[in-house]
């Protein structure tokens, strides 16, 4: 069928309903002595991944035919950069934590059409959050309106790698050091709850694991950006991103975009180039 007959909602359902499966899947191995090795990046993979990746790859695309792949446990095909509607599939997001047994990993799913995300789900099955949304019609959790509950009177609560909470301390910003969920786009979708005021990730995170996320914090009207380009891109060659930043509060923008641009720098696209290592996004 052609792409006008799936709306994006139409996208979204299917979305959903395949990461209540892809919960099940993973859950089958959670907290059990699971296979797991070493990717070139020195991330880690499970068995666990590669089946649920499997799974979803023959639901999503035998639903959807006409739509591109990408997913960080399949092999990339440059065929998605002719398809104008991809999916963008992280499988299980916060691997790390999946094998030590914490429970705020994720299934992090997207539709992404002409390099914008326009329905996303990020799913932790052992919560039972689901967090999802569609372009122009704003993001839910569980089902009802994502809102947020600020934290009133606290200071403001930020996770970030080591070097950039240097940067932060030496600018003077009075905060308090934030819980690091080994998710990305768990992490990321907590600033729209309020459980957290900014979230950030180093330079060389990738499309499937943020393209949900920024969905689901700019219907939230939380600002998500590049801390060099703005707002990210997807579906490009190459799939990998500057320094980002999610930001509740604007008047942390001056000192948190600064801190990063010092520590990873401002490259131009051709540096973010295949010669260079891939960092975990899961370790910050």
């Amino acid at each position: 069928m052609p792409l006008s007959f799936y709306s994006h909602s139409d996208d979204l359902e299917l979305l959903r309903t395949a990461a209540v499966a892809a919960g099940i899947i993973a859950c089958g191995f959670f907290r059990r002595d699971v296979k797991s090795w070493t990717k070139e990046n020195a991330s880690p993979v499970s068995e666990a991944d590669i089946l649920v990746d499997r799974y979803l790859s023959n639901s999503l695309m035998t639903a959807r035919p006409g739509y591109g792949w990408l997913s960080e446990e399949t092999a990339d095909n440059a065929d998605r950069l002719d398809r104008r509607r991809v999916f963008v599939v992280d499988p299980i997001d916060g691997t790390r934590g999946f094998l030590r047994g914490e429970d705020s990993w994720t299934v992090s799913l997207a539709v992404v059409e002409d390099g914008v995300p326009v329905a996303g789900v990020v799913y932790s099955p052992v919560r039972n959050e689901m967090y999802d949304a569609v372009k122009g019609e704003g993001a839910r959790l569980n089902g009802k309106e994502l809102q947020r509950h600020r934290r009133a009177g606290a200071l403001p609560l930020i996770p970030a790698p080591g070097a950039v909470h240097h940067e932060l301390q030496a600018a003077g910003l009075d905060y308090t050091r934030g819980p690091a969920y080994p998710s990305l786009a768990y992490r990321l979708v907590q600033v729209a709850t309020g459980k957290l005021d900014a979230a950030v990730s180093r330079r060389g995170s990738q499309d499937w694991d943020i393209a949900a996320a920024a969905l689901i914090l700019d219907e939230s009207g939380i600002g998500f950006a590049d801390v060099c380009s703005g707002f990210p891109v997807f579906n490009k060659p190459d799939v990998r991103h500057g320094a980002l930043a999610a930001l509740s509060d604007m008047s942390l923008k001056p000192m948190v975009y600064a801190a990063l641009i010092k520590v990873y720098g401002c490259p131009a696209d051709d540096i973010l180039s295949d010669a260079l290592p891939l960092p975990d996004p899961e370790s910050i």
